[in-house]
């Protein structure tokens, strides 16, 4: 991220995207320069907040299908020691 010249340095945030031009030779900053996001457009604001919403009931009801899921398994299961102790406790008694 660093593009040097001579003795300046030129160094960019990868967080903020802000500039800062350092001189080697004399260890100090030379310049700043932030970068300003551009704004939005509210229609773009509210199609990206629509999308994000969308996701959120497909992620909702992924959810709720895999708990359906789980508790069918677990009845399932719950069935199947049942019916294993049934049988287990006819071949004792019989």
């Amino acid at each position: 991220m660093s593009e040097s010249g001579e003795n300046v340095f030129k160094i960019v945030c990868p967080c903020c995207r802000t500039a800062i031009w350092v001189d080697a030779a004399a260890q100090g900053v030379l310049k700043t320069e932030k970068t300003v996001k551009a704004k939005q457009s509210l229609d773009d604001l509210l199609l990206k907040e629509k999308k994000k919403v969308e996701g959120m009931a497909t992620k909702f009801e992924a959810t709720a299908e895999l708990e359906r899921q789980k508790k069918q398994k677990a009845a399932e299961m719950f069935k199947k020691a049942l019916d294993t102790k049934e049988r287990s406790d006819d071949s004792e008694t019989g």
